[in-house]
């Protein structure tokens, strides 16, 4: 699975997410990709990123992603979404989350495009990220 448009980035994350496909999903990132969280922090790269995602994956989870819009230049792109996320808990509960997120993919020497910046709170009213927080000048 290859995200061959950048739209495609938001819809193997859905089906990664719903084949709970922890490997599948981290590979959408580039290896120093940021990963802003709701709680404020920023998982920076791979392997935080997969700590970070773990979640998504263990449960029965479905995922819906709606492109909103995509702002392309050259290597790299904007996407705006909307996603529902429903998760059946062990006693047959559904719980749902909704947000919108704003995230920027950059298309790969092979072709691929993968997250280089996903907020998936960025547009969001639940979002605890703190403005003065998100963005950090001179981090790297």
């Amino acid at each position: 699975m290859q995200a061959r448009t950048p739209e495609d980035c938001d819809r193997l994350f859905a089906t990664c997410v719903e084949a709970a496909d922890l490997d599948g999903l981290v590979a959408l990132y580039e290896p120093d990709a940021r990963l802003l969280q709701g709680n404020g922090n920023v998982a920076t790269g791979r392997d935080e990123i997969r700590q970070a995602l773990h979640a998504l994956t263990t449960g029965s989870t479905e995922m819906r992603i709606d492109v909103v819009r995509v702002v392309a230049r050259n290597d790299l792109a904007l996407l705006y979404n909307k996603w529902v996320i429903r998760t059946r808990a062990a006693d047959g509960r559904i719980s749902e989350r909704t947000g919108s997120a704003v995230e920027i993919v950059r298309q790969q020497q092979d072709g691929r495009w993968l997250f280089a910046i996903d907020d998936p709170f960025g547009r969001s009213a639940e979002s605890s990220v703190p403005d003065a927080t998100r963005y950090q000048p001179g981090e790297p």
